[in-house]
């Protein structure tokens, strides 16, 4: 198949929402607004602690990605994620990384939420594809995530492997010591099982054009070069959109 076909196959879909890196303090607090009451639902141990943005939303080292409601602007979804250029991901304060993913360009995703809606369950898919295009702009090689139970189905259906054999549950510093499995997904190598597999979301992921996901690259913003106001407010280089 030549490469023109393949471009000419590709669709276009418009979403009723946006997804964007927040580039405001009000779409930071719309963001945590999800993330609280999303985690208040499942461990209201943690609603409290998620109720105001955390030092990652704050300190320039991290993105967070919002999903927002075309019709009124309400928050639909939010998640963060940081790359491990700069400092060591969230989840090294919890376990040691093996040796085969040092010396790789990593990122760990954080805080998914999205809401109880019907539209949730969209919302939560372009999330993760905004995830994976934010890994393939970028050069990163590797996702991380830690998942409780039962969101480690979710990654595992996803294709995401156990970074410690046998998948065990170890509890997170930076999510109220409760236990998750760690899991990794090879950017990739992950592309290309989807395909082997025929995997339900790859034309959602690669074959479906969404301009309604407007995305920050991370290489080029995550970076210690960035101005101090830029390093505190996390909003720099709002606007620009990496490939879709």
């Amino acid at each position: 198949m030549s490469q023109n076909t393949v471009k000419k196959s590709l669709q276009t879909e418009s979403l009723p929402f946006v997804i964007r890196c927040v580039r405001s303090e009000e779409e930071l607090v719309k963001a945590v607004a999800i993330r609280k009451s999303a985690y208040g639902r499942h461990l209201p141990e943690l609603a409290t602690r998620f109720s105001a943005p955390e030092a990652s939303d704050l300190d320039g080292s991290s993105r967070v990605l919002v999903a927002l409601s075309k019709l009124d602007g309400m928050p639909l979804g939010s998640m963060r994620f940081r790359t491990n250029q700069h400092q060591p991901l969230d989840v090294e304060q919890s376990v040691t990384l093996p040796e085969s993913l040092r010396n790789r360009v990593l990122t760990e995703a954080t805080r998914l939420a999205v809401s109880q809606a019907a539209v949730g369950r969209m919302v939560k898919a372009m999330l993760m594809k905004a995830m994976f295009l934010q890994c393939e702009a970028g050069g990163v090689d590797c996702m991380v995530a830690a998942a409780r139970s039962p969101m480690d189905r979710f990654y595992q259906w996803l294709y995401f492997e156990d970074v410690f054999p046998g998948g065990d549950f170890v509890p997170m510093a930076h999510a109220g010591m409760i236990p998750h499995r760690v899991m990794k997904c090879d950017i990739a190598v992950t592309k290309r099982r989807w395909v082997e597999v025929d995997h339900p979301w790859y034309p959602l992921f690669f074959e479906t054009r969404h301009p309604d996901i407007e995305l920050v690259p991370m290489m080029a913003t995550d970076s210690s070069s960035s101005s101090a106001a830029d390093s505190r407010s996390g909003f720099a280089a709002a606007g620009r959109r990496a490939p879709r």
